[in-house]
């Protein structure tokens, strides 16, 4: 069984060069997608088995935080994970009071003559709204864990070895898990129309999958560049896996 290259006690106080930088990227990757979640929902006309394939914005960005969250979890271990997990958590919470406080501040004559309040509903309302704020923590918080836990105890089980098959594994069922309550918390409160929950909730599973699996090469040099970098490769031998 392969053992941490730093014993537990050091490691909780090291020092990382990149940790950081990773961290701030991730967080700007979730705040970015949840807004474009709620500015828009893109059709680029193609149908599966009938079913046509619209999705929202963020769909473009959020499978990126997942790369990140599988790069967080493979070098540092799944407690720094979970540290970022959080942080995202309350950044994104912080983000959306800040836009519904705005949403309910007065509108200046001019802006109100070219954009309005009804614009500002359209495109952001969603997002200082409690539907689609509520729909994006809860997925966020039960996907980032299941992919993280998944990912660590695959780690483990398989000594190290076949990066892909935990990448593309764990990321199989938390995007499953953030796809369908996100579009159902969001449906129940009026944001997405039901009629949509199952393209929706299809066209965001296949696409952020597929993102998955095209950026393994990219995951696989992020990984390695990082471990020979931060001489870190930890194993979450006998971790908790408790979200808090």
């Amino acid at each position: 069984m392969p053992e941490n290259k730093t014993p537990l006690k050091t490691t909780a106080q090291k020092c990382y060069r990149y940790f950081d930088l990773v961290m701030a990227l991730f967080v700007t990757v979730l705040i970015t997608s949840n807004i474009s979640s709620s500015a828009k929902i893109i059709d680029w006309g193609v149908s599966l088995f009938g079913v046509r394939l619209s999705f929202d914005g963020g769909t473009l960005l959020f499978p990126i935080s997942y790369i990140f969250g599988d790069v967080l979890t493979e070098v540092y271990g799944f407690k720094r994970s979970r540290r970022v997990i959080w942080t995202g958590f309350g950044a994104l919470a912080l983000s959306a009071a800040a836009l519904a406080l705005v949403q309910r501040l007065p509108g200046e004559a001019a802006w109100e003559g070219y954009a309005g309040q009804a614009a500002y509903d359209a495109i952001l309302g969603g997002m200082s709204s409690f539907g689609l704020v509520a729909a994006s923590l809860t997925a966020y918080l039960m996907g980032e864990f299941s992919n993280s836990v998944i990912l660590a105890i695959m780690k483990v089980m398989t000594k190290g070895k076949w990066l892909w098959t935990r990448t593309i594994g764990s990321t199989l069922v938390g995007e499953a898990v953030d796809s369908v309550v996100f579009i159902a918390i969001a449906s129940l409160a009026g944001v997405f129309p039901w009629e949509a929950f199952v393209s929706l909730s299809l066209t965001n599973y296949l696409f952020k999958t597929g993102i998955e699996v095209l950026f393994t090469p990219v995951t696989y040099w992020v990984v390695n560049s990082l471990k020979k970098a931060e001489n870190e490769d930890f194993y979450d031998i006998g971790t908790k896996f408790s979200p808090v």
